[in-house]
């Protein structure tokens, strides 16, 4: 199985680590291994449903991380604690959501995600991990964060991109959107969330929004990012127009007939996956 290939990567690099003797030596193993990109891979995978079976493995790599961060924590540097020893916090947390939802599926994650006495990061890859099995159980709490002005930010992300399973979750979506309208960090940070979910659930009740976004949006070169583009690809899925709007002056004309094409296509791709925020 890839999963597995993954997790044991990522564990044996865990493990050369482990036998570093100085700074230098970490951080050349580091770099080798690549666990930058190899630790992130490694804790989506361990994320995901598919790894529930995975319980020995994801144990092992639990332990690797909290043995490397112990190693960590003992150098005697600057950058390996303001950069490396936050990282492995990172994937030890998420390691141990995926180890609970191994052990004790969804109920574990809910427990976790409720202890308020739980590190942040801790809570906030259970959740992650509850929204990659959107429960049908689970509609409320998600809705309980897109409602609450006060919730953190990277659980708002989670509990918007979650929504996307759930079509009784539109309302929420769109009064989370009039909300934030006016701050623009906020609304930078969410609303290509908000209207990705929006995008995938279809549903009529968004087609005003997507309207007025066609000419009051916010433009962006990365299709990502920007509304009027996301905002384009849903009303041309439903109606097989691309409406008058703020960036393309010739709607109709191939080219951007072409940039809607690539865009929904990317947006298709990613319509399964969710994306993590930083905790700190």
């Amino acid at each position: 199985m890839d999963e597995v290939a993954t997790l044991f990567q990522f564990t044996g690099a865990l493990e050369r680590l482990l036998t570093t003797r100085d700074t230098a030596a970490f951080e050349a193993v580091w770099n080798a291994e690549g666990l930058e990109r190899v630790g992130w891979e490694a804790v989506t995978v361990a994320r995901h449903p598919r790894a529930e079976p995975l319980e020995r493995g994801l144990a092992a790599l639990d332990r690797h991380l909290l043995a490397a961060l112990a190693r960590a924590r003992a150098l005697p540097d600057l950058h390996t604690s303001t950069f490396r020893v936050p990282e492995l916090e990172r994937w030890q947390h998420a390691a141990a959501a995926a180890l609970v939802a191994s052990r004790w599926g969804v109920a574990g994650l809910r427990t976790v995600i409720a202890d308020t006495r739980a590190p942040i990061a801790r809570r906030y890859f259970s959740f992650l991990a509850l929204a990659e099995r959107h429960p049908p159980a689970a509609c409320e709490l998600f809705r309980r964060y897109l409602a609450t002005p006060a919730s953190h930010h990277a659980f708002v992300a989670a509990a918007v991109e979650a929504a996307r399973w759930y079509p009784v979750l539109v309302g929420d979506l769109l009064s989370l959107f009039e909300r934030i309208r006016g701050e623009q960090l906020r609304r930078r940070f969410l609303s290509a969330r908000i209207l990705g979910s929006l995008y995938y659930l279809g549903d009529a009740g968004a087609v005003p929004l997507f309207q007025e976004l066609c000419v009051t949006g916010h433009t962006a070169a990365d299709a990502d990012q920007c509304e009027v583009t996301r905002a384009l690809v849903a009303l041309r899925r439903r109606t097989g127009v691309v409406p008058p709007n703020v960036k393309y002056p010739d709607a109709g004309a191939p080219e951007v007939e072409a940039i809607l094409d690539a865009a929904e296509a990317r947006y298709e791709e990613e319509r399964g996956r969710l994306s993590p925020v930083t905790v700190i």
